[in-house]
């Protein structure tokens, strides 16, 4: 199992861009890009807490497991 990123189905419903949401959430714009694509190994604390605030979600709506 791992853990996936679900920022992609969350910005696309809300309709904004990567760029916008970090410029939103004043965070470096590679870091939202590579959470996005998933490709990220770690997850900051940090970003997890602006992005669960920004979108008003929880870390497990924001995160998800996968069997992949």
């Amino acid at each position: 199992m791992k853990v996936r990123s679900n920022l992609k189905a969350l910005a696309d419903a809300r309709g904004v861009s990567i760029r916008e949401i970090a410029r939103d959430i004043d965070y470096r714009f590679d870091s939202v890009r590579q959470m996005y694509h998933d490709e990220m190994e770690r997850y900051p604390r940090d970003l997890l807490t602006k992005l669960c605030v920004y979108f008003g979600v929880t870390p497990a709506e924001l995160l998800r497991l996968s069997d992949d």
